[in-house]
């Protein structure tokens, strides 16, 4: 949700398993304040980059901070240094271009969600955008900095996956475009330079017979998803499906792309049994993480359940021609 520039890369999983420990349990011994650092607030990506050329592997970026002030709350990560974008007005804004919506890293997901350009171009973003957090996390929390943060059970990498979009950041050497399937690198991890700036994602509009669906399963609202899947289909004039995509969030290090599944599925009738793609999108799911949150085994059986919906819901919606946002609340976590 938050870090528009390099990942925790020296985060150990000795943290990551006190991170659990915190997060599960609260102990009240905790310290609940960061380490010091210096802040900066650049008021141009410009400057922004320059900061973080001179800063180096010191450096953080901070968006919305919504996942970043409580890791540095709880000292599972420092910087000496916190760069903070949240005033650079290029960073945010929602356009059309060639075929596919841009829109800024520093755009809050409140912007998405209430946004009448978002949901007829890109439904599966949409509808990916109630489900995360709550309400407040939403006026916060930011496009890019959840996908610069990489969490593998977050909505926004998962949708840039499957909808293969592309990440532009700008550094000291310029503009470069970075493909979704290319971006996600590891836990926490991104291709994105320790001097580099994420500072848009364009996301291909879909046309024709196209339909999407989201469905994810957590313990309690606005927690992340022990697991969860994104789906999009598009079927030809004989209910044939013509294209689909298939991601996948929580159920491995990084959000996973169903790619297998995808290619078996294309030419088959809609009315493939959802189980059945269920079954194959889990048979690529090789390392399901097994925590204190579900067991590796429970994580795939829920993943699968969660595919089966998600496709219903996008077949459903492409048979029916229709390019809608609409889809079950989170508030029913499935």
């Amino acid at each position: 949700m938050d870090g528009l520039s390099h990942p925790f890369a020296g985060l150990t999983k000795a943290r990551i398993v006190a991170e659990e420990r915190i997060f599960g349990s609260l102990l009240p011994s905790v310290s609940l304040k960061p380490s010091a650092f210096e802040y900066h607030a650049p008021t141009t990506a410009d400057e922004a980059v320059g900061l973080l050329a001179d800063l180096g592997d010191d450096a953080k970026v901070l968006a919305g901070g919504q996942s970043l002030i409580p890791m540095l709350s709880l000292r599972l990560t420092a910087f000496a240094h916190l760069v903070d974008v949240a005033r650079i007005e290029d960073l945010r804004g929602i356009r059309r271009d060639n075929g596919a919506v841009v829109i800024g890293a520093g755009t809050v997901d409140a912007d998405v969600e209430a946004s009448a350009e978002i949901a007829p171009a890109v439904p599966l973003l949409a509808q990916a955008t109630p489900w995360i957090g709550h309400f407040q996390i939403r006026n916060r929390g930011t496009v890019g900095g959840s996908i610069a943060h990489a969490d593998p059970a977050a909505e926004y990498p998962a949708v840039a996956l499957a909808l293969d979009a592309e990440m532009e950041t700008l550094s000291p050497r310029g503009r470069r475009r970075i493909r979704a399937a290319d971006f996600f690198t590891g836990f926490w991890s991104t291709d994105l330079q320790p001097d580099e700036l994420l500072v848009s994602i364009r996301f291909p509009v879909w046309t024709g017979r196209c339909g999407f669906g989201v469905r994810e399963f957590a313990r309690r609202h606005g927690d992340f998803a022990i697991a969860g899947a994104m789906v999009a289909t598009e079927l030809d004039s004989d209910d044939e499906i013509r294209r689909c995509a298939i991601s996948l969030l929580g159920l491995g290090a990084t959000p996973l792309r169903a790619t297998a599944a995808e290619k078996a599925l294309q030419g088959q009738s809609a009315a493939v049994s959802p189980d059945e793609v269920g079954e194959l999108a889990m048979s690529e799911v090789s390392e399901a993480p097994s925590d204190l949150h579900g067991s590796a085994e429970y994580r795939t059986r829920v993943g699968a359940a969660m595919v089966a919906r998600a496709w219903m819901d996008a077949i459903g919606r492409a048979a029916d021609d229709q390019v809608a946002s609409s889809a079950p609340g989170p508030g029913g976590n499935s």
